[in-house]
């Protein structure tokens, strides 16, 4: 089995990676080699196009999405449907760790939103904010390898979607039962049994696919905020503001 760059930490969930990235590898449903990422799945326009007919997000104003390739249509949607767009900064390498998007702020600055709406143009053309100069939101979109039928996710490994909502909530900007969402390839969904979670594991409430909407009910209680034991080093050491945080609890 090779090792992506934060293999090692949950055994069964690495082998479970490995096995969804190969599987779309061979059924050539991925628009690069997806090992170590979140899969930019073939139909990711279609699950996104899915997702946006949902009344939960018909009804939301504010959406947070992560910045990887394959919600690059979610995050177009969400500008095309004047809503406020919150993308985590990759690997939340600044202080200010998220960037806020709206169509009439990139229409005043003439940006195209499909170029806002790649990682790069967001970065570029979007603002930098704290915590305290953010919008509750409504409804996050998160980044998954695989997922299962009863709300179970994991990423690529390297606990950026946990910390991130982990991090929303301890400052309000996310309840209890605002939804988490995610759009992948039907071949990305696994038997809950394959997929194990920890407490400090957040859950889905609806999955979107090329092909379905998977709703899910009866989804167990996500954290309350961060779980400062399961931090791991590397977290710790190249994400500023989880040390400005610890700082402060000292």
């Amino acid at each position: 089995m090779s090792l992506s760059l934060w293999s090692g930490r949950h055994s069964a969930k690495d082998i479970l990676r490995q096995r969804i990235w190969s599987t779309l590898k061979t059924h050539q449903v991925v628009h690069r080699d997806p090992e170590g990422h979140i899969p930019n799945f073939v139909g990711a326009d279609v699950a996104a196009d899915r997702l946006a007919q949902t009344p939960l997000w018909q009804k939301a104003q504010v959406i947070k999405c992560n910045p990887d390739s394959p919600h690059r249509a979610v995050r177009l949607r969400a500008l095309a449907d004047g809503k406020v767009l919150y993308m985590a900064v990759p690997r939340l390498s600044h202080i200010k760790c998220f960037v806020e998007l709206t169509a009439a702020a990139l229409e005043e600055k003439k940006v195209a939103l499909h170029e806002a709406s790649t990682m790069v143009g967001a970065m570029e053309h979007g603002r930098l904010v704290a915590f305290g100069e953010m919008q509750p939101i409504d409804v996050v979109v998160v980044g998954c390898v695989a997922v299962a039928a009863n709300g179970g996710r994991t990423g690529k490994g390297a606990g950026f979607a946990d910390l991130e909502l982990a991090m929303l909530r301890e400052c309000g900007l996310i309840l209890g039962r605002t939804p988490i969402v995610t759009t992948v390839h039907d071949l990305q969904i696994v038997d809950a049994g394959d997929l194990p979670m920890q407490g400090h594991d957040w859950w889905l409430d609806l999955v979107a696919t090329p092909t379905r909407c998977l709703v899910i009910d009866h989804v167990p209680d996500n954290p309350t905020g961060l779980d400062w034991d399961t931090i791991q080093p590397d977290q710790m050491a190249n994400i500023p503001i989880l040390r400005t945080w610890s700082k402060q609890r000292d």
